[in-house]
């Protein structure tokens, strides 16, 4: 049964939304046990999300932006938190007390995590939804600093007209390898395929928030926008101190050299796993993320030299080579 025999199940302006029928039987349904609904598309653009997602999709089309808002847009794993992290100091001078004291999820929401798994039942004794609610955001004291994986053109029309936006992207290969971890580690996802069937999704654009390249090709097409500060993760690895400056320059703020020293320090690897503002772990105790496994986890470049076949290797470099042919987008897939 072809998509375009589906019932629309939701829009965002001109973009019509259908579950994915390939979705609802099997393979995908052992590999996805928990998605009951399975995952929708919209039309035009290839965007997959949840169905709850597209039953909201318009809403956050319409979310209105502040001129003084910040957003962080990034497909997963390329980088978000930290990016956060970083930015959230820049724009509150440093201040690591109030910082490590309270969540980054509650300084800095993250926009439709509400409609990322099936709606809850009003009496369900975990009701996470609350904590970071369209309407919460909306009521935030300005400036705000919203997170969000949804592409730019899902996004308000006018948002980088309106607001100053830092998107950052990771090379796909490890993408892929921190995208499979987080599919094992959050309990709702529950992948329990192999790494090469994974994979073979990703190339396939059949997981949450595909197609990656659509995501990155949209935004570095807008890199030279005046509100628009484009972002390599590998270029953080390797420039902390420098990327922390653009990012500064960027929002209009001034760190004193002590400042800079400290905000390199907080970012650094070792110490931002261990912080507990950031690092999640409470997720398992809320009984949302299984025990084994961490959402920090380990921030390398070149980590997927540890897990592809050469074979896997081989189909994933022509995959990248053909997404990328005619563009001047480059990914660092390796640092020296």
């Amino acid at each position: 049964m072809s998509q375009s025999n589906e019932k629309v199940i939701g829009k965002a302006g001109n973009v019509e939304f259908k579950v994915i029928p390939k979705t609802l039987t099997s393979p995908f349904t052992e590999h996805f046990p928990n998605y009951t609904e399975g995952l929708a598309k919209g039309s035009p653009g290839g965007f997959v999300l949840s169905p709850e997602y597209a039953r909201h999709a318009e809403e956050l089309l319409q979310f209105q932006p502040r001129s003084d808002d910040v957003w962080i847009v990034t497909f997963p794993k390329c980088g978000t938190t930290w990016t956060q992290e970083l930015v959230w100091m820049v724009m509150n001078d440093c201040n690591e007390e109030i910082g490590l004291k309270l969540p980054l999820n509650l300084r800095s929401p993250f926009l439709e995590f509400p409609y990322l798994t099936p709606a809850q039942p009003k009496d369900a004794p975990l009701e996470l939804n609350k904590l970071v609610s369209l309407e919460t955001i909306e009521k935030m004291p300005s400036p705000r600093l919203i997170k969000t994986h949804l592409p730019l053109y899902l996004l308000h029309p006018n948002l980088l007209d309106t607001s100053k936006v830092v998107y950052v992207v990771r090379n796909p290969k490890d993408v892929i390898v921190s995208f499979l971890y987080h599919h094992r580690l959050i309990k709702f996802h529950c992948f329990t395929g192999t790494l090469d069937q994974f994979a073979q999704y990703f190339m396939d654009d059949e997981l949450y928030y595909s197609p990656f390249f659509a995501h990155a090709l949209e935004a570095w097409a807008q890199r030279r926008r005046p509100n628009m500060l484009f972002l390599f993760y590998e270029d953080m690895k390797n420039n902390l101190r420098g990327e922390i400056e653009r990012v500064a320059d960027f929002l209009g703020k001034s760190l004193s050299g002590e400042q800079l020293a400290r905000l390199v320090a907080h970012l650094q690897f070792e110490n931002f796993a261990k912080n507990e503002s950031v690092n999640f772990e409470a997720g398992k105790q809320m009984g949302f993320m299984n025990q084994e496994g961490r959402f920090i986890r380990k921030g390398e470049t070149g980590d997927w030299k540890n897990h592809f076949s050469p074979e896997l290797n081989d189909r994933i470099d022509q995959w990248i080579e053909k997404n990328l042919a005619g563009t001047d987008l480059k990914f660092v897939t390796e640092l020296r």
